[in-house]
């Protein structure tokens, strides 16, 4: 037994035969209650049920610092079942946060620092938002991958000794919900191939859900499903025996330091709702107040003659880890001064990352790189292709930048010159997720959360069906997340209407916060990536062509220019034509596209003008981008009255936000069909012939 565990076990066992370990948890508990009874909503079963697991972790075993939450080498606490939101809250209330009684009364209330459930950026303390079962499991492996992966970029020896600046645990609960959701079979395979070791999930095995009893729909051999994911699994720990979880949490952390360690599952058996004595062990009490008569029945039971939200002085004292927290982190400073005396250039680059800051001279290294790019390459390529060629570029100036596909690296394209593939024993810069789409978009989540790398992740269009919960909430978290989606229409070709997307592009554009591109070229191609890395506040999404487009612009530098600064503003006038008599500029048709329709655009266009017909083509790469911009910008490429089309290879609805109720609008309202593209673009009249004749019949 090593000394440190010692020293925390002898302390706990000082708590239990005190009795303080026992009011410590009931503290959790009582203000648990208290809080989802003055709500008159919440969920006060879980927390209860999990307030022996929480003291142990919490009181004993996790190094965090409540001065300094963002501290990069606290050990990282993701509560999955985010319903049970209040265990939370009183942890970080107890342990010294700045979450206060005060704050811990306005439970779900508006604009309060304890919502519904936990929202990173919200309360201090909380790593990720949770609530959609599995998915915090799933970013907990995120945030263990990524540890694992800055650990072998950054620590170092140095005299045989190792100087470790990164090196945390990776600490989640979870209940029987989380094992339901598909997804954690996803990550949960995905980490026992890689051997995150230093993963430790408590599993709140309490068998009980909103329904009922789960046996009658929940009958998995856990312990042995996570075996053959080949995880280290701790069974049949007593939830309410604080010394057997402590044990098995000092087990779970001992696999880091083996070479072949493992993620571990400790299997805690639970009573939900323990310490209330008519409702615990049945689903009354997962989703409902205890009610006034239970919960002073439960203070009884619990000998807590404390009123509402009321924390004795010495149980203050006890559970507050502001000064043991404080010289944990002073300890870790130390070790970083250490570091830096004798690696001063990693420690440079490593603070650069913590801070999520580009390196310097980034951007007008980029201007000159794509500068070059652009007007070297000026030959018809995919998109997918084009988003290639930037990461080439970008790969190689920010090494933070972390790649992925799930299991279509070779179609996606998200494998830069510079890719070296990440296994089990060996750090890189792109992960093989599998075929698990859903998997890969939340730990891409995990991942960013962590912060230290930016991580990207490929697929088809539309197979981020699958995924669209995970994107969701990196919406919602405001979250640098990038996603690649290839193959974004029905210019796929054969593959048929089972992978052509139709209805993804127009609904991801819906989503708040989420910045969705479809450029049309390798110069939008270059303002997508370059808009969605230097974004910080939110995840972007390209939908990327798999046929090859034409260059837009094949004029001047200038021209190029031109184009460029206008992708960057999401929409801009790629073309315009206007007719003159006596001194007097007429209105004319505007013609709306978006990626691989754009070129079409610009054919009628030439046509349009060769008739006298005076129109304006709008390249729309992001609309989320445009309607951002300024008013008077908008009016300008969009005069409000003149008569617009659009056309696009997608569900066509969307559009009339900006041509009116009666704007002609080219689209696919049905799903496509199998055949090659230009057979498909021809049978759905997304044709140059049909913009011109709409055009005609406009003017």
């Amino acid at each position: 037994m090593n000394t440190s565990y010692a020293s925390t076990a002898n302390v706990l066992t000082q708590q239990i035969q005190s009795g303080l370990a026992l009011r410590m948890s009931n503290t959790i508990r009582m203000l648990s209650a208290d809080a989802v009874e003055q709500a008159k909503s919440g969920h006060p079963g879980a927390p209860m049920g999990m307030a022996d697991m929480a003291y142990v972790l919490w009181a004993h075993h996790m190094r965090h610092d409540p001065r300094e939450p963002n501290w990069f080498n606290r050990d990282r606490f993701v509560l999955s079942n985010g319903h049970a939101s209040m265990l939370i809250y009183a942890l970080l209330h107890l342990t010294g946060y700045e979450l206060s009684i005060e704050d811990l009364k306005q439970f779900r209330q508006l604009h309060s620092k304890t919502p519904g459930h936990p929202e990173v950026g919200v309360t201090p303390g909380v790593e990720t938002t949770t609530g959609p079962l599995g998915q915090g499991l799933a970013n907990a492996v995120g945030m263990a991958f990524a540890e694992k992966q800055l650990a072998a970029q950054f620590n170092q020896m140095i005299e045989g000794q190792p100087l470790n600046i990164v090196d945390h645990h990776t600490y989640v609960f979870l209940g029987d919900g989380c094992l339901m959701e598909g997804i954690s079979h996803e990550v949960c395979s995905l980490a026992g191939t890689l051997r995150l070791s230093k993963l430790i999930a408590l599993y709140d095995d309490n068998g009980i859900s909103i329904d009922g009893d789960v046996a009658g729909w929940f009958t998995d051999d856990t312990p042995m499903r996570f075996k053959s994911y080949g995880w280290h699994v701790i069974e049949a720990v007593d939830g309410h025996d604080m010394k057997a979880i402590d044990q098995a949490i000092s087990q779970a952390k001992s696999q880091s330091y083996l070479t072949d360690g493992k993620p571990t599952l400790i299997c805690c058996r639970t009573r939900i709702g323990q310490g209330a004595p008519n409702k615990a062990g049945g689903h009354d009490v997962h989703g409902a107040p205890l009610g006034a008569d239970e919960l002073a029945a439960t203070r009884q039971a619990l000998n807590w003659p404390y009123p509402a939200f009321e924390v004795p002085a010495d149980i203050k004292t006890a559970w507050s880890c502001r000064d043991k927290g404080y010289a944990q982190r002073q300890a870790w400073q130390h070790t970083f001064d250490q570091y830096r005396l004798h690696f001063p250039t990693q420690a440079v680059e490593f603070e650069r990352r913590m801070r999520g800051q580009l390196p310097q001279h980034f951007t007008p290294l980029l201007d000159v790189l794509r500068r070059s790019q652009c007007l070297a390459m000026l030959t018809p390529i995919a998109t997918r292709r084009a988003s290639q060629c930037v990461l080439d570029v970008m790969a190689e100036k920010l090494p933070e930048l972390f790649g992925g596909s799930a299991d279509l690296t070779g179609s996606n394209l998200t494998n830069p010159k510079n890719m070296v593939r990440a296994l089990r024993d060996q750090a890189g810069n792109h992960l093989s997720y599998g075929v698990r789409e859903f998997g890969m978009a939340a730990i891409m989540n995990g991942i960013a959360l962590h912060r230290g790398l930016i991580p990207y992740g490929g697929t088809f269009l539309t197979f981020s069906d699958y995924s669209r919960n995970a994107i969701r909430m990196a919406a919602l978290m405001r979250i640098r997340v990038i996603h690649v989606f290839t193959h974004d229409s029905i210019g796929l070709g054969e593959d048929g209407p089972t992978h052509q997307s139709i209805e993804q592009v127009p609904s991801l554009r819906l989503m708040p916060n989420l910045d969705m591109w479809r450029p049309a070229d390798l110069v939008e191609t270059w303002a997508a990536w370059h808009t969605a890395i230097e974004r910080q506040d939110g995840p972007s999404a390209l939908a990327l062509s798999r046929q090859s487009l034409p260059r837009l612009v094949l004029a001047s530098e200038e021209e190029v220019e031109q184009q460029w600064q206008g992708a960057m503003k999401g929409g801009y006038i790629l073309a315009d034509y206007a007719v003159e008599e006596k001194s007097v500029t007429h209105s004319r048709l505007i013609i709306l596209a978006t990626g691989s329709e754009t070129h079409l655009a610009i054919e009628a266009f030439t046509r349009l003008k060769t008739q006298g017909i005076a129109c304006r083509v709008v390249s729309m790469p992001c609309t989320n981008l445009f309607d951002r911009q300024p008013t008077a910008y908008q009016n300008h490429v969009l005069p409000k009255d003149w008569p617009a089309i659009a056309i696009e290879a997608a569900q066509p609805d969307f559009w009339h936000k900006y041509v009116g109720r009666h704007g002609k609008i080219f689209g696919m309202p049905t799903y496509g069909e199998s055949a090659p593209a230009t057979v498909l673009y021809k049978h759905f009249g997304l044709t140059v012939e049909a913009l011109v004749q709409a055009a005609q019949e406009s003017s």
